[in-house]
């Protein structure tokens, strides 16, 4: 399915991630999006119901396990890498998704879950650009730290709105993340593979790194699941060893996919 512009622009590059537990007050934010808080003003109909159990996800100890599982291997991949490199070569680059890979936007989807806001819209995004507060996926801090010391050059590819790029910016230097320049946070605009082929010009890149599969290749993007799935096996070789995935089950374009079933009907004892 082709995106719209406002669409594609978070769908595609805010892949994923947790950094903490559910707080109380998250916790009680998506049990009142869910009707079981008193006092709710969401209803059995509040349409984002459906969105609660992978938000849970998001902020659970199991996504958070999963995201270090992801930076672990990654820096792995890395030391190979540098250890393989030898003078003269081209300089090592790694190009990452910012949102559900770096940053964890989960805070702003419960926000809006809490007040049966359908977030999938994307229209309380820019806001949360400008004056949100997110926070760094676990194991994250500790690969950029490594990649920047061994030299290693970074280019943010994110679909966040270019016209908040000063923003952005200032949220990457908060969070201690390194080589935030703008030439390396790259927004939106034009496609990821053109904004990948930028980190390509000089470099030879090594790691790519997303939530999303159009993180990795111009090929997901605008596929359909059953295509996507096509896509996966021929790709296959490059996950886990010069691509990692990161768990986002809040939001992508997988959502809209339809459930196989199985075929033998229900038969309650």
């Amino acid at each position: 399915m082709r995106l719209s512009p406002l669409s594609s622009a978070v769908l595609s590059g805010v892949t994923v991630g947790s950094l903490m537990l559910m707080a109380p007050a998250v916790s009680s934010s998506v049990a009142t999006a869910t009707g079981t808080t008193a006092g709710s003003t969401a209803t059995d109909d509040c349409p984002v119901r459906e969105y609660a159990m992978g938000l849970r996800y998001q902020q659970s100890a199991h996504a958070a396990a999963a995201q270090q599982q992801g930076w672990t291997l990654a820096e792995a991949r890395l030391r190979k890498e540098v250890a393989d490199h030898r003078r003269g070569e081209e300089d090592l680059a790694i190009v990452t998704d910012l949102d559900e890979t770096v940053l964890d936007n989960s805070p702003l989807l419960a926000r809006d879950l809490e007040a049966c806001h359908t977030y999938t819209s994307w229209d309380t995004w820019s806001d949360w650009e400008l004056e949100g507060e997110p926070t760094l996926t676990p194991g994250a801090a500790r690969f950029f730290r490594y990649a920047d010391r061994h030299g290693v050059a970074i280019y943010y590819v994110s679909d966040r709105f270019a016209e908040n790029k000063v923003a952005t910016m200032a949220t990457l230097r908060e969070l201690g993340l390194p080589q935030v320049s703008p030439e390396q946070v790259l927004l939106y605009g034009t496609s990821k593979e053109e904004r990948r082929a930028v980190a390509e010009e000089d470099h030879e890149v090594v790691l790519l790194l997303g939530d999303s599969l159009p993180d990795f290749h111009d090929d997901f993007d605008g596929a359909s699941a059953q295509e996507q799935e096509v896509l996966v096996a021929e790709h296959a070789g490059h996950f886990g060893r010069d691509w990692i995935m990161f768990p986002n089950a809040t939001y992508g374009t997988w959502r809209k996919a339809p459930l196989e079933a199985w075929e033998q009907p229900l038969i309650q004892p």
